[in-house]
This record gives structure tokens, C-alpha cells and sequence, in this order.
């Protein structure tokens, strides 16, 4: 039987353990259609297996365009886009110059968040091989990150163990030293900065190999875009045109932190010993933001006003979570679980007066009661 306990107003009933109940023993994620001991758990994993077959019905009744082609597309604008900025870019008038300027921050924005989102899942191409391919070229070279690294991070450790104490609980994102303000409007600035330095720090331990591989491919990517700002923009200033890459690479970092962290920290946590199966830990633990014309073009669908849809199914594209959408909220709903959706706005105004319990101090952990 479901019980609600204080401090949670959403769907699905639950009680909240302390802290020190937690264990940061590694489990492996679940698979989406595991096997149930019992009648109970069986019909548990029913549910999972009903949306599944659902979902894939829509998949195999959608076309090439509709499962990648418009996402490719997309992408693709984003690269045409950058002949006609580095143009701009070397224009004395001021307004052709911020043109230029705004063009090559969109650009660099659909290439590094939406193109390495949709490469670390393979959602690019259908071929293993190409997929590695991708994954390389839009995470190192254009994302200026390792590759290895981005998937197991992103991949192995965020989706399969998604607000999982000390594995996909979001930590990463947590700066408990810097103030709100700087955290949430300032500090984001300096993402294009660090990113790099991260990468570095992540290749220990790794092959000789692997790690030359990514300090070149990171290095090609960084060294390509300055080598065009002075020979095709006509920087005259080495300091100018590195201060013109990372103006454009930071120019919507902000709103990238933000999205990383409204959409998971804030919600249940769960423990790694008692986490629920995974058509409830990813409803409960995950939250949709409305639609935005800016952010979904730029950061996707999945990462965006689809990310319940992204978290059940993480091979879809984001044309493809957008198209089931309605398919999985109308589920959801059928089976009263919880379909989290909250505004940008409302999160931000959340985490600004809420900032030290969600991004200082440690979350408590949920277990929902009647369902693990």
C-alpha cells in the first residue's frame, strides 16, 4: 500500500531514509525489460514492457527523415552556418560583427550540445562504426571532451543509475563552494575554460593511446577555429581572437548548467541498494521543461521538453522523443505515474532560494513505498 510522507508533493507516494542508510556499492543499470520474481514484480515490469512495445510501434511506423534525417539536418545548418560567421566576423561595422558573433554562438551551440548529446547515445547513425566515428568528431573535436570519458559518464553512469546516490545523482554538476549568484549566472561562463582541463583530468589511467588521441583531436578542434578567426576573420591580435572563441563558446552556457541541473537535482534520490524499478525511478526522477523554440533548436528535444521520454528510451532521437511524446505522457498518465513538468522560470526561482539545500548539502534518499 502507497504512504506519503512530508517534504514531497508529487505523484507517487514514497517515505524519505537519512543519509546514512546510503551505500556506494557499484550495481549495474537495469535493463528495461528484467525478468520479475513473483506476480507483483511481474506486473511491475509489465508496465515498462507495455510502454516499450507502444514506443516501438511508433518507431517502426516512422521514416528515415523522421527517425534521424531531421536531427542530421539540423546539425548539418549549424555547419553551413560557420563560412557565413567567420565572414562576418572580420566586418568593421559593428552590426554585421554581432551577427557574426551570434551566428557562430548558435552554431557552436547546436554542434557541441545537441550534435555531442545525440553522438555519446549513437542516435546519428544506425552503424557501430560510424557511430564511433561521430562520438569522436563531435565530443572531442567540437566539444573539446574525451569521447571514452562523455559515454561513461553520460551514458554508464547518468542513464543507467539515473538519481542514484553516489552514481547518477547529478553531483558533478555541484559547486558547494560558490555563492548562487555565481554559480547559477557566472560561473557557467567559464565552462569552454574547463571543459578542456576536465578532459585532461578524466585520461588518467587511460591507454598512451587513447590519451594522445584525444589531446590531438581536442587540440585540432580549438587550433581550427582560432587558425580561421585570424586568417579568415583577420584577427590582427592572437588575445582578440581567443577572447572571440570563448565569447562565443560561452555565449549559452548558462542556460546549459541551468538545464543539467533543473531536470534531476531537486528530485527523489534513490539508494543504490533499494533503487525502484525503472519505469518508476525515471518518472520520478526526472522532469520535463516546456517547450522553447531557442533552446529546443538548439539543445534538443531529449534535453529539453522531452527528457522523461529521453531517460526511458536514450536510443531515440530528438524528432523521435518529440513524436512519442504524447504516446508516453498518455501511458503515464493511464497508470497514474507521475509526468513531471515544471517551467524554467519556476526551476530557477527554485534553485535560487532553495540553493544550499539542493546544491550544498546532501540529498535525502526516497524509497517508494509498495514498489520496490
Amino acid at each position: 500500500m502507497y504512504r506519503r510522507s512530508e517534504g514531497w508533493d508529487g505523484g507517487m507516494l514514497f517515505k524519505k531514509k537519512e543519509d546514512s542508510e546510503r551505500s556506494s556499492e557499484e550495481m549495474k543499470g537495469e535493463c528495461m525489460t528484467n525478468a520479475g520474481t513473483g506476480g507483483e514484480e511481474a506486473e511491475k515490469e509489465t508496465l515498462m514492457m507495455e510502454l516499450t512495445r507502444l514506443v516501438q510501434r511508433v518507431v517502426k511506423e516512422s521514416s528515415w527523415w523522421e527517425r534521424r534525417g531531421i536531427d542530421c539536418s539540423i546539425l548539418a545548418t549549424a555547419f553551413l552556418c560557420l563560412p557565413p560567421g567567420f565572414l562576418l566576423l572580420s566586418s568593421s561595422q559593428i552590426l554585421w560583427f554581432s551577427a557574426g558573433v551570434l551566428l557562430m554562438g548558435v552554431a557552436h551551440a547546436v554542434i557541441t550540445v545537441k550534435g555531442t548529446h545525440l553522438a555519446s547515445h549513437g542516435a546519428l547513425s544506425e552503424s557501430q562504426a560510424w557511430g564511433r566515428f561521430w562520438a569522436i568528431f563531435f565530443i572531442e573535436i567540437c566539444g573539446s571532451f574525451s569521447a571514452r570519458a562523455g559515454v561513461h559518464g553520460h551514458i554508464k553512469m547518468h542513464h543507467a543509475h539515473t538519481n542514484v546516490i553516489g552514481l547518477g545523482d547529478s553531483s558533478v554538476w555541484k559547486v558547494p563552494f560558490l555563492p548562487r549568484t555565481v554559480y547559477l549566472f557566472i560561473a557557467p561562463l567559464a565552462v569552454p575554460i574547463i571543459t578542456p582541463l576536465v578532459a585532461l583530468a578524466q585520461l588518467r589511467g587511460h591507454p598512451l593511446a587513447l590519451i594522445i588521441r584525444t589531446m590531438l583531436m581536442v587540440t585540432l578542434g580549438l587550433y581550427s577555429q582560432y587558425w580561421l578567426l585570424m586568417h579568415v576573420s583577420g584577427f590582427r591580435s592572437p588575445y582578440s581572437a581567443l577572447f572571440c572563441m570563448l565569447v562565443c563558446r560561452a555565449m549559452f552556457s548558462v542556460p546549459y548548467i541551468h538545464v543539467n541541473i533543473f531536470q534531476h537535482i531537486g528530485l527523489p534520490m534513490f539508494s543504490p541498494t533499494r533503487r525502484p524499478k525503472r519505469i518508476y525511478q525515471m518518472t520520478h526522477g526526472v522532469l520535463n521543461l516546456p517547450r522553447n523554440p531557442v533552446l529546443d533548436w538548439m539543445f534538443g528535444h531529449s534535453l529539453i521538453n522531452c527528457h522523461v521520454e529521453h531517460h526511458l528510451f536514450p536510443f531515440l532521437s530528438d524528432s523521435m522523443c518529440l513524436k512519442v511524446k504524447p504516446v508516453v505522457s498518455k501511458y503515464l498518465n493511464e497508470k497514474q505515474l507521475p509526468y513531471q513538468e515544471d517551467s524554467y522560470l519556476s526551476r530557477l526561482k527554485l534553485f535560487f532560494q532553495r540553493y544550499q539545500e539542493l546544491m550544498v548539502f546532501a540529498p535525502p534518499i526516497t524509497e517508494l513505498v509498495g514498489v520496490q
